[in-house]
Formats: structure tokens, sequence, C-alpha cells
């Protein structure tokens, strides 16, 4: 064996990295991250042994060969055909599992937990972690942990090792990290409200975490060996300074001043939000009305609960990229850069070279700002990239914003993940929305029986009894009526109502109002009923369209010319698709809204009189256009067409957004779709994605675990095949940077010569000039030849300018036909 293995040799100067500082150093990280759920003896046996199979004669020849270094020693090993990859992560899954499974074997402790840990080891070169069972049950992961020592080289990585590595492993692998485990796992299996299959999920969820610790650290030490640089800006496991960010958000709410009657009513919910946050961790809902101020309330309660429980930092999980820069920025202004990071670009792509996977980011910052899809990705995509942000989701408060638009098939994977994080990961979690949905056991109680218990078994948030931020019913109801600002109009036309109509009636308002914003489901219909009014004499500088298709440095300076016109007393009409309605701090004297859900229409209206600065009450229109059936490609947007059509009739003549009729809508909304909500897996016959992540249906271990001949279970979960059929959303999106304003220079950046500095900060820039592109818009761009790579295997791409404009953004001749999607 030749003397000093090594682990990397950093391409920039071909220095060396020792095997064994890899592994010593990997180790002490992932022990560190591991330490917030006291499991730091686990992380540092994870990090010691992840490349263990680096050891052998047969990887250092590889990467020998690879790097064109020259060891006399390696001249009688046989080079890897064609080059081809050896497998070094086997080696130290199977050390681990043979090590931990001589403890406690007749209850199947150490069993148990050298499987867990061998899952991670074996999976941290791989698609995430890999399945325990495959699609036709059979036990993917032994096979895998008894591969032949000819295909691992387990002996001879043993009699090659450091023996520094070898003893530290030895002491890791020992009573104090099964005692460890056993107060990790105990408390889920003895866990009263769950039952087996919701047990087995938290499992899974313990066990990601774990990956997760490994995964960020072997990417942190790898990525800090390749650019040194970049250390001094890492946290790590450093706590934030609470009460500094505490001391500037208080000074600038005092700062604030009352210029009409609501914003007395905002001081007040800020006011209630600070009294709760010295609550006990777990689950809470902040339901206040559009306008209420919900995003400085919760960044107060954050703030000051994360001082009291000495949490690590404060995540928002937006739905809509298009939001995330105007609450990212109002944070931003108050606390500064330092405090703040917006991750929802997926301009890296998971298959994208090792080198810039290493820069992609963890979350190392107080307060980090990333996007619903980004959230459900980390938990059940595949890949390692989104696994890196499951451990920061610990010991941090999880602030869930407009929650009313989680997909439905997605409802109880991401209620059993929430309830893992916030009873067994240290975290709060609070879900804002002025419409919430029912995703505790208490909104199932006017279900049939049978019904309710069946939802419920699947599993549904841990709600305490006094979950609502703001109080009681009655106390919402008045907080409700206070906060109303609009009247909501259901004007219905047979057969629906076409582009022409639907302007011409736009064009009425627009006479007596001043001030009017359309907000419709799709870029098609935005698009053309923008070019109807083009070709009805309305002043072109009054005129506005957005959508998703323009990036989001395009949109914030269209909001900020329309927000300067509203001001100066002039004359708006805008034409938007609903990325408008969560969150947009605008305010229209008449909102018209495309009939959708019940909720999507409370978010439009929140854009009508938004300060109640009208004597009066702001007009809402919601009109019934003319569109295709969305029942294939957008479910939710079709289902909650129907349901709010459903209780426009049940409330005719009433208020539609007392709260009364959305917990109506709500109620026939779920019960309706309740089947869909464990994420039912296409084309199979076992059932749901939640099956698959929990008590396996194609379990051969099942009546093992289910009539609990041993204590501990094994794990049966099929997380690769998980991963491969989850998909936050039907489509999935690519990015794109557009030559927008300073999108341009970015691209030059980009496709210029490599400095890993400028190359960090342009790609962090460039996620306010890239457009989410589905996959059918995306092969039209190829085939036109509008795509370009920076640098080619970067995986980041950068349009043609001839395909991006002024009035639409992102565009094609035949745009109409492929926008159909709108998120």
């Amino acid at each position: 064996m030749p003397k000093d293995a090594i682990a990397h040799v950093r391409k920039l100067d071909g220095l060396q990295q020792l095997l064994i500082d890899h592994l010593l150093e990997t180790s002490s990280i992932s022990g560190q991250l591991a330490a917030k759920l006291n499991l730091g003896v686990v992380g540092e046996l994870l990090g010691l042994m992840h490349d263990f199979g680096k050891y052998s004669r047969k990887f250092q020849k590889y990467i020998h060969d690879k790097t064109g270094l020259f060891n006399p020693d390696l001249d009688d090993e046989e080079s890897t055909p064609n080059g081809s990859k050896v497998d070094h992560s086997t080696a130290g899954a199977q050390w681990v599992y043979r090590e931990l499974r001589k403890f406690g074997a007749a209850q199947g402790i150490g069993e148990l937990f050298g499987q867990m840990l061998g899952l991670c080891i074996a999976s941290h070169h791989g698609e995430g972690l890999i399945d325990c069972l495959n699609g036709e049950g059979n036990p993917k992961w032994i096979e895998r942990f008894n591969k032949t020592d000819e295909l691992t080289h387990l002996a001879e990585c043993e009699q090659n090792a450091d023996e520094a590595v070898l003893q530290k492993a030895k002491e890791l692998a020992g009573e104090n990290l099964i005692r460890s485990l056993l107060k990790a796992v105990k408390p889920i299996l003895s866990d009263p409200v769950s039952n087996d299959k919701i047990k087995e999920f938290y499992l899974g969820c313990l066990t990601r975490f774990l990956f997760s610790c490994l995964i960020d650290a072997d990417r942190i030490n790898s990525s800090d060996f390749e650019r040194e640089a970049q250390k001094e800006v890492r946290r790590l496991t450093e706590k934030p300074d609470w009460q500094t960010a505490i001391d500037q958000l208080e000074a600038k709410l005092a700062g604030f001043e009352n210029r009409y009657p609501i914003d007395e009513i905002r001081r007040r919910i800020s006011d209630d939000c600070l009294k709760r946050a010295a609550d006990s961790q777990g689950i809470y809902t902040l339901t206040v009305p559009t306008g209420g101020g919900k995003t400085l309330a919760s960044l107060r309660y954050a703030l000051h609960h994360a001082q009291k429980h000495n949490l690590d930092r404060i995540i928002y999980i937006i739905p809509y990229t298009s939001i995330i820069d105007q609450n990212a920025q109002a944070v931003r202004e108050i606390l500064g850069e330092d405090w703040v990071l917006e991750h929802h670009s997926n301009l890296e792509p998971e298959k994208q070279s090792w080198q810039d996977k290493l820069l992609s980011e963890n979350w190392d910052k107080p307060i980090v700002f990333t996007t619903m899809v980004q959230f459900l990705d980390a938990w059940f995509g595949g890949g390692t990239r989104g696994a890196r942000h499951i451990h920061p989701m610990t010991n941090a408060v999880l602030i869930f914003d407009e929650i009313q638009t989680l997909s439905v098939k997605c409802v109880h994977l991401f209620c059993n993940v929430l309830n893992w994080l916030t009873t067994f990961g240290k975290s709060t979690a609070i879900l804002c929305t002025a419409t919430q949905p029912l995703l505790g056991e208490s909104g199932l109680q006017d279900f049939p029986e049978g019904k309710r218990e069946s939802i419920a078994a699947r599993g549904l948030l841990r709600l305490p009894a006094h979950a609502e931020i703001m109080g009681t019913d009655e106390q919402r109801e008045e907080l409700y009526k206070k906060l109303s600002r609009v009247e909501i109009r259901f004007n219905e036309k047979a057969g629906g109502w076409n582009v022409e109509e639907a302007g011409v009636f736009l064009l009425e308002q627009f006479q007596t109002t001043q001030s009017c914003l359309f907000i419709v489901n799709t870029k098609k219909w935005a698009q053309e009923l923008y070019q109807y009014c083009k070709t009805q004499n309305v002043p072109p500088e009054a005129l506005f369209h957005l959508s998703t298709h323009q990036c989001a440095a395009h949109r914030k300076a269209i909001f900020n010319t329309i927000k300067a016109r509203l001001e100066n007393k002039q004359p708006v009409i805008c034409i938007s698709t609903q990325l408008i309605e969560a969150g947009v701090d605008i305010s229209m004297a008449c909102v018209i809204r495309a009939l959708g859900g019940l909720d999507s229409i409370a978010q439009a209206a929140g854009r009508c009189n938004r300060h109640g600065e009208k004597k009066g009450k702001g007009q809402v229109w919601v009109l019934n256009l003319q569109e295709q059936d969305f029942t294939q490609i957008l479910p939710d947007i079709q289902a909650g067409k129907k349901h709010a059509e459903r209780v426009f009739r049940d409330f005719a003549g009433q208020d539609i957004l007392q709260p009364a009729a959305m917990e109506r809508y709500f109620e026939y909304y779920f019960y309706q779709r309740s089947d869909e909500m464990a994420y039912s897996i296409k084309n199979s016959t076992t059932g749901s994605l939640l099956d698959w992540l929990s008590d396996n249906a194609l379990n051969p271990y099942g009546e093992k675990n289910n009539k609990r001949s041993k204590p501990l279970p094994l794990l049966m979960q099929s997380f690769k095949s998980a991963g491969r059929a989850f998909q936050a959303i039907d489509a999935p999106t690519h990015a794109v940077i557009v030559p927008y304003g300073e999108g341009a220079e970015l691209i030059a950046k980009l496709c210029g010569a490599w400095d890993p500095k400028e190359m960090y900060d342009a790609k962090k820039k460039a996620q306010r000039y890239s457009v989410n592109v589905f996959p059918n818009v995306w092969g039209k761009l190829q085939k036109e030849n509008a795509l370009y790579e920076t640098i080619e295997g970067s995986g980041i791409y950068y349009l043609n300018e001839r395909y991006y404009n002024d009035e639409f953004g992102l565009s094609l001749d035949e745009t109409s036909e492929m926008t159909f999607y709108d998120l």
C-alpha cells in the first residue's frame, strides 16, 4: 500500500488532501452538525468512515490515474477500465454495520442502528439515500451491505488505514453511540400519538437528518480544500446574536407612523405575536387577514422565540419565488445583508459537475428565505443537493407563508415531516395565512367518522390546544371585521367571459376608478388581455403586464413604476398572473379576479384598498373566464374553481371572505380530495409515496415489524425510488439567466475566466435575473438554439437576447400554446 493515501487533488495547483485529514476533518464537522440533536458522536462516526473505501489500492490507483500523479508503489495495480469509478462508499458502510449489529442483538438494536448509519455512508455519492426495498419489495440495502470484499476491499482498507482513524472509529462505535441513538429512537417508537406507519416514517426522518449532516460536512470539507478562501465566511455552528437583531427590529417598529386606522390594528397584531413568542416550542398558526402585516409580525415572533429557546436560525418558506425578493428585502433593510440569505434558484441542476456541486448554498446565515418547492425537495426529492438543507431545519423557527398554497397531494408528507421537526427536531413552526387550510385533526370534525379516521391515520399536524396566535374564533372574527376593506361580487356569465368581453369590463371599471388590477390564471390569458387593452387606446405608460416569464429584477422595476404612479394619483391598469396576489404590497382601487380557489380570491382582495385609504369599501369582482379544463394539467386550480363557485352559492348575499365561508371552502376542497393527500404514485400498484416512505406495501419484514417480535423495527423505505417519483410540482422547471439589465453583465462574468469569489457572487446575483421555465418551453428554446451554457459542463444556461422583451419577458413566437402553467 502506498504511504499517505489521498482523498482529493486540488485542481488549481495539484495540492493533495490526505485521506486521514479529510476523514478527521469531515468527522469533526459532521459531529458538530449532528450535535444539535445530541447525536454528535453519531455524526463523527459517519464523517470518519464515509470515505473509508479510499484506502484501497484500487481507489488510490484510480485517483492517481485521474489526476496524472505518479506513485511507483501502485505500478503493479491495474487501472480501472476506461477510467470507471471505484466503489469507495460501501466499505465504510459494511464496517459500521458489522460493528454496530454486535450490540443488543436480541432486540435488534444494533442491526437497526447499523442499517441507518450504513445507509447514510453507502448513499453519500449516489442519487440520495438508497432503497431499503426496491419497487418489487426486494431488500436492496442488505444486498449492498453484503457486497463481496473483492468489490468493496473492506479487508484491505482495514489493513491499510491510518492507525489514528481505526482507533477513533473503534472508540466511536461503542456504547455511547448506541445510547445516544436510543435516546433519539425510543421517543419515536413509544410515541402515544403515532401509529406504526407514522413511527416508521419518523425513523426515516431521523435517518435523513443524519444523512444531511454527513453530506453537508463532506461537501464543506471538500469545497474548502478546493477553495480555501471560503472558510472565512462560514458560520457552521456559531449562534446568531439574536439580541442585536431584536434591538434593530424593535427600533424600526417604534419609528412607524400610524397613517391609516389599519396601522393601529397591525401594531396590535405585532404585539400579540410578541406576547406569544415566549410560548413553548411546537406548531402554531397565525391567521391574519391580508394587509395585516404578517411579515414583520412573524419576524418579531421568530426573533424573540429564537432567543428564548437558543435556536440556530429562522427559515421563511414561501410559495412563490416572485415574493421572496420583496420579503427578504424588507428584512434585509432592517437587519442588514449579513443576516439574510435567499435560496430559491435552480440555476445549478442536480446533475451538475462535482466542482459546481460543492459551491451550492448550505443555508449558512441566521435568516433564510426559500420556497416550499425547495423545502419539499430537500425531504423527498432525489439526489444529495437538497439533502444538505435538512439539518438546518432542526433547532430552528420555520415560518410557512401563505400555507394554503400547499399542494393537496403533499399534505400527509408535509404534516408528518413538520410533526417530526417540531416533536423530535427541536424546531417551532408557524403557519401564516389569511385563509388557514384544514391541516390539523380539529378540521375533520364535520367529516364522516370512517373518512375522518382514515385521513388522521395517515398523519395530520399536531396542533396544541391554543395553536392560533391571534386567539379564539371570536377574536379572529372581530379582527376580520376590523380589517374588512373590500366587497366581493361574483359576476357570473353563462358560458364564461371571453377575452374581449373581459377587456371591455376591465376598461369600464378603469373609467370610474383609474387604478385596476386584473388577475388571471394563466400567462396565455394575461398576454391576450394585455394585447386587447393595447388596441383600445389605453395610454401605454399606464398599462402593465406581469408574469413569471419576467425575471425578478424586471418585475421589481415594474412594481416600482406602478407604486410611483399610484402615489402620484396617475392611472394604472395591471394585468397579472397570480404571482401578484400573495404578499405583494400594492393597493388598487379595483381588483378583478378570474374565478379560482376561494383562498386565491381572498389573496387577490388583499391588493384592493390594502391600507384602508379609501372611504367605504374597495370593489373586487370575480369573473368566470372562458378557460380550458385544468383537471389534467393543474388539478388544484380546477378543484379550487369548482368549490369556490359552490361556496359563492352557499353564501349568496353574504360576505364571502368571512371565516365561516373559508372553512366551508376548505371542507369541500379537502374532503373531496382526501384520497390524493398521500401522493399517489402514477402507474404503481403499491399505493402512495407515503407508503414508500413508511411501512412499505411490499415490505417482506412486515410481520416482524407489525407484531413487534423485536422492540426495534428495520427501515423499510424505498428512499431512492420515492425520490425519483417525487415532484413538488407537476412539471419541474429549469432556470435560465436572461439578459435583462445587469443580467447581461452577469452572463458575461459567468462565461469568463474562473475566479471562485467572482463566480460565487455572480451566481448569487443571477438568481434575480433568471426565469424558471417549464419543460415544454425549454424544449422549444433548445430547438430554436436560444439557450447557451455559460461554461461547458456547468449546467448553468443563459438566454439569447432575441427571446426576451420588455413587455412579456421570456418570449417565443408561439408563446400562447405553451404557457398554461403559472407558479
